[in-house]
């Protein structure tokens, strides 16, 4: 059953999936559609993996949830760096690269934490 207590991780994610949302939003409003689409699926899958994850059915079934959102937020930054790099697309502000980074960290600190459990 899942625990309802206030959780740094969910909460990272969902405020970054808003932001992805809006960024997603950005990209569409300029017509960049499929890259609007690529960064609204990888970026809004971080934290539903990450939800998912707290309704594992074992400790492997975790970490491999886990591991799925930090695959996506990798995804999530090779997107973004693509944005900031091309002259042709809108830039992510710092705040999204910022709270990124720290959902990485994040994520890799539960799954090496939970491998040696």
């Amino acid at each position: 059953m899942r625990n309802d207590r206030e959780n740094i991780i969910i909460d990272k994610t969902f405020g970054f999936t808003l932001d992805i949302i809006e960024f997603s939003e950005e990209l569409y409003n300029a017509n960049r559609f499929p890259l609007a689409n690529q960064i609204f699926k990888s970026g809004t899958s971080i934290g539903a993996n990450v939800r998912e994850a707290q309704n594992a059915e074992s400790k492997a079934d975790f970490i491999h949830k886990i591991k799925i959102a930090a695959k996506e937020a990798d995804e999530t930054e090779y997107w973004l760096s693509l944005c900031l790099q091309s002259p042709f697309l809108s830039s992510p502000d710092e705040k999204l690269f910022k709270n990124l980074k720290e959902i990485i960290l994040i994520l890799s600190k539960i799954i090496s934490t939970s491998k040696f459990k």
